[in-house]
């Protein structure tokens, strides 16, 4: 894996159990660098963001991710790689019955932070980021769908990770509301030299917000333009 590399995979062969799902994929994303993954549902984009997360085990091929190798990532290590990660969903997953700062702490308290000063600066800083300064009190069910998206995006920011993946992060947002997320998630790329992978299937976007695009059709990754999609 090339300095400044954050992803690298080499002939590497992707399984949901015994089923091939993407064979003989060859893949970088560096340091900083948007790229987007596009294709139709069930065609392997969340197959593929599992495998980089470590959700599904790489059997075949050659796998870095962030400095861990996919090949021989250990389940009791699978908790390290997710901390230099973030992972942004279509859904939130946001705990309900918890404010937003109890939303952020019971993360970093997962991954290992201690102290409550620290805890507490690293959560403002967050939340400014996103532009929710002074929303920490907030319950999440009282929020609309961007704050709660911008609380998603908060949470992979805590633990400065050198990639996001985000899972159709704007599915259930409107118009308005997705431009705000992805001129958000498009400043975080640029002023943290953050590396991001999006799967959408929102063409739209990829028009209005242009970045390196990644197909997935008949089982394979093919590098494309939104003009030859």
């Amino acid at each position: 894996m090339n300095e400044g590399q954050i992803v690298s995979l080499r002939n590497a062969n992707i399984y949901q159990g015994t089923n091939l799902i993407l064979g003989n994929v060859n893949f970088e994303v560096n340091k900083g660098e948007f790229v987007y993954l596009i294709g139709k549902t069930g065609s392997g984009k969340s197959s593929l963001l599992k495998t980089l997360y470590g959700d599904l085990y790489l059997k075949e091929g050659e796998g870095h991710v962030a400095g861990f190798d996919l090949k021989d990532l250990k389940w009791q290590n699978v908790p390290l790689l997710r901390r230099n990660l973030g992972i942004v969903f279509q859904d939130f997953r946001l705990l309900t019955d918890r404010n937003v700062y109890d939303n952020l702490e019971f993360v970093l308290k997962a991954t290992g932070w201690k102290d409550k000063v620290l805890m507490k600066e690293k959560i403002e800083n967050v939340l400014a980021k996103v532009g929710l300064r002074n929303k920490g009190f907030k319950m999440t069910y009282e929020m609309s769908g961007g704050e709660q998206q911008r609380v998603d995006i908060a949470r992979a920011l805590l633990n400065n990770p050198k990639l996001i993946l985000a899972d159709e992060p704007t599915g259930n947002l409107d118009p308005d509301t997705t431009d705000e997320i992805m001129q958000l998630l498009f400043n975080i790329c640029r002023d943290y030299h953050t590396a991001f992978i999006m799967a959408t299937h929102d063409y739209s976007i990829l028009q209005k917000y242009s970045a390196r695009v990644i197909k997935v059709e008949h089982a394979e990754l093919k590098e494309t333009s939104v003009a030859g999609m």
